[in-house]
């Protein structure tokens, strides 16, 4: 609540002026120390190479399937995918079919595109020295699930946590 004080101004004048308390601000909780993360244990140099090896082996692959469906696909036109040498038009259902083939086409090579970008992110972790476990918990992936997938991101438990979201 404020309270008045009496000031005697220069010619015998009196003024009041509030004067208002000022609170002291609450102490703030002390926070809790985040906790570091644990720190990972290196695979072996050895394990690393085959991993790299296999990555590497499998980017070579997708790249070849992604050029050549690109090459298929984007570099000719309708009417050479088609097959069709005459001059004359074609049937409506002749065209959607070749429609429908070329965006499966494409669908593929994006999802082929992608499966490329996780490749080069694992290859990524291998240099860093990260390759082998789960970003999410931090935890060791099991040596068969890298083997099937060597360019998987996350735990089997994670990944089935993600899948349900």
């Amino acid at each position: 609540m404020a309270k008045r004080k009496k000031i005697v101004g220069k010619k015998n004048t009196v003024k009041t002026k509030k004067i208002f308390k000022v609170k002291k601000a609450p102490k703030l909780e002390k926070m809790p120390k985040a906790k570091k993360a644990p720190k990972l244990k290196k695979m072996p140099r050895q394990v690393l190479k085959k991993y790299k090896a296999l990555l590497l082996k499998e980017r070579e692959t997708i790249g070849g399937d992604l050029s050549y469906i690109a090459h298929n696909t984007l570099n000719k036109s309708a009417r050479d995918a088609s097959g069709d040498l005459s001059g004359y038009s074609y049937h409506m259902a002749d065209q959607a079919s070749d429609d429908y083939e070329r965006d499966f086409s494409l669908g593929r090579a994006t999802s082929e595109q992608t499966l490329l970008y996780y490749i080069d992110e694992a290859l990524k972790r291998v240099e860093d020295g990260t390759y082998g476990y789960c970003l999410q918990c931090n935890k060791p992936i099991p040596k068969k699930r890298l083997a099937a997938l060597p360019h998987g991101e996350l735990c089997i438990e994670c990944q089935k946590t993600n899948e349900k979201k």
